[in-house]
C-alpha cells in the first residue's frame, strides 16, 4: 500500500491492528498457515464482522472456506504499522521492570530492538542486560545522535520520570513510552503514551467490581 492509502485507514483500525497482529504472530509460531476471522474474532474479542471490514482496507486476502494467509496479514500489517524493518529504541532504567522489558522477545519479532540502556546508578552502569551494558545517563544524546534512535522507553521510578522525559526529548527522541506511574509532560512533535501496569488494573479492575463486587479485607 502506498502512504496516501494507508493515511486513508480509519483511526480505529489502525488501533485494532497492534491486537491482529500479536494473536497472527501466535499463530504462526503455534504452525498455522491461515485464520478464519471467526477465531480471530474468539482470540481477540473483536467481532468477525468487524475484523473482516477492517481487513478489506488492505485487499482482498481472505478466502471463503479457507480463510486468511497468516503470513500474508502479518506483513501487510507490519508495513501499515511501519514494523516491517526494524527500529532502534533505547531504554532508561535498568531495574526489574527495564530488564524485563529489554528482555522481552517480543520486542524483536514486532520491529523493535533495544539498542542501548541507560541508568544513574553508579551500581548498574557497567553491568549488562542481555549482551547490552548499561550506560550512565548522561550518555543518552550522544547514543540517540550517533544512532539516529526516535523512541525512547521510560521504567523508573516515578520520582525520576520527568527528569527522563526532559532528558529524551532533548536528545531529540520523536516517541516516548512511558511505563512510570507518573504522568510526564513532553515538548511540542514529541508523541507520548503512558502504559502504567498498576493503572491498566485498576481500569480492569473497575469493570470486575460492577459485576462481583468489591473483594473486602
Amino acid at each position: 500500500m502506498s502512504a496516501s492509502e494507508i493515511d486513508r485507514i480509519p483511526e480505529g483500525v489502525i488501533e485494532r491492528l497492534p491486537t491482529y497482529l500479536s494473536v497472527l504472530i501466535q499463530l504462526r509460531q503455534e504452525g498455522s498457515f491461515t485464520v478464519s476471522s471467526a477465531l480471530l474474532g474468539k482470540m481477540t474479542e473483536i467481532n468477525p464482522a468487524q475484523i473482516r471490514r477492517d481487513l478489506t482496507h488492505f485487499g482482498s486476502f481472505g478466502k471463503r472456506g479457507v480463510g486468511y494467509e497468516i503470513t500474508t496479514l502479518i506483513d501487510q500489517i507490519q508495513h501499515i504499522l511501519g514494523s516491517d524493518h526494524t527500529h532502534r529504541l533505547v531504554l532508561v532504567g535498568a531495574g526489574h521492570l527495564g530488564s524485563a522489558i529489554a528482555s522481552y522477545n517480543g520486542l524483536r519479532a514486532r520491529g523493535f530492538l533495544v539498542s542501548a540502556i541507560f541508568d544513574n546508578d553508579s551500581h548498574k552502569v557497567g553491568g549488562r542486560i542481555g549482551d547490552i551494558i548499561v550506560q550512565d545517563i548522561s550518555e543518552l544524546g550522544r547514543v540517540v545522535a550517533e544512532q539516529s534512535i526516535a523512541v525512547g522507553v521510560i521504567a523508573v521510578p516515578p520520582e525520576a520520570a520527568q527528569d527522563v522525559a526532559d532528558r529524551m526529548c532533548e536528545a531529540g527522541i520523536k516517541v516516548i513510552l512511558n511505563y512510570c506511574a507518573n504522568l510526564v509532560k513532553v515538548t511540542d512533535g514529541v508523541t507520548l503514551h503512558n502504559t502504567d501496569p498498576v493503572r491498566e488494573l485498576l481500569h480492569t479492575l473497575y469493570y470486575l467490581s460492577r459485576t462481583e463486587g468489591v473483594a473486602r479485607v
